[in-house]
């Protein structure tokens, strides 16, 4: 019985269930506190997409009259930073670049990481040791420090930070989808395939994919939210997205020199972050529960 059967059937052993009645019962399979980080990152993602409609000013125009609001002043809600600038549009705002230097990364790494972990899987144990030693350098490094030099080597900028965080996310990818072939590979089922003669492709397309697919989307899920973290502290250092532009590590860094005067400006930006990162964490956590990835494997 496949994972899709398994999440709800219509009254029968052998009829499957609306396409509705599925998606219904995958939601109420999603706890409570996933349902609510769900909603924090949809909530986030709108406020993303409608910055030029909902942001009340221009995030990189200011007065510096204005500077150093606190928040709730008359015209700032959340305040103003050191130019004058307010922090509600630049916070509106910065979550664009901020969700994109996230959510990019663990995209080109979860597609690379899945493929070497396939060919490492099924392409032999040369092939697998190779692939696998190779990602092993890469992985002993700490995961901030590496990403730090491939951004130092290629120059700051956003587009450099992605490709450095890319770099630096898929071993870890790599290595669960090589674990999950390999277990796969010990089936009957996969053994039945490789002994009708089906070429490695139509296996690892066929009957390994679906079986490796769910594991990757729930851990990548959790990846968005460190990726976000990760790429913040690359903007806090000067190597991610550049000024003028809003970006909430680099909020964090412009406002850290205000941390004894107005401490609770530098707090916004930087709780923006930990709420949006651990929301994709929480909802990783409730992804596995909804795509069951223990269930039996599809055939």
């Amino acid at each position: 019985m496949t994972t899709v059967e398994q999440l709800g059937t219509s009254g029968t052993d052998d009829a499957p269930a609306p396409v509705a009645q599925t998606r219904s019962s995958a939601w109420r399979r999603l706890p409570v506190p996933s349902r609510i980080a769900l909603g924090v990152i949809v909530l986030v993602v709108l406020i993303a997409v409608l910055a030029p409609v909902i942001a009340p000013s221009d995030p990189n125009a200011g007065e510096t009259a204005d500077r150093l609001q606190g928040l709730g002043s008359p015209g700032f809600l959340l305040g103003a930073d050191g130019q004058g600038r307010d922090i509600l549009s630049r916070l509106i705002w910065g979550a664009r670049p901020s969700l994109l230097t996230g959510l990019i990364p663990v995209v080109i790494s979860s597609i690379v990481g899945l493929m070497l972990g396939l060919i490492a899987g099924l392409g032999g144990r040369r092939i697998n040791t190779v692939i696998m030693r190779v990602l092993d350098v890469l992985y002993a490094f700490p995961a901030i420090l590496l990403a730090i030099a491939i951004a130092t080597i290629l120059g700051s900028g956003s587009s450099n930070s992605i490709i450095a965080l890319a770099v630096v996310l898929i071993p870890p990818v790599a290595r669960l989808a090589e674990s999950e072939t390999t277990r796969l590979r010990g089936l009957d089922f996969m053994e039945a395939a490789e002994s009708s003669g089906a070429s490695r492709i139509s296996i690892a397309w066929r009957h390994v994919m679906p079986n490796v697919a769910p594991p990757i989307v729930i851990y990548g899920t959790a990846l968005i939210g460190l990726s976000i973290v990760y790429a913040a502290g690359l903007s806090f250092l000067g190597l991610g997205v550049q000024p003028p532009t809003a970006e909430w590590g680099l909020m964090v860094s412009d406002l850290r020199q205000y941390i004894f005067t107005e401490p609770a400006l530098a707090m916004v930006p930087a709780l923006a972050i930990v709420v949006v990162s651990v929301a994709f964490n929480v909802l990783g956590d409730g992804l596995r529960d909804v795509l069951d990835v223990r269930s039996e494997p599809r055939r």
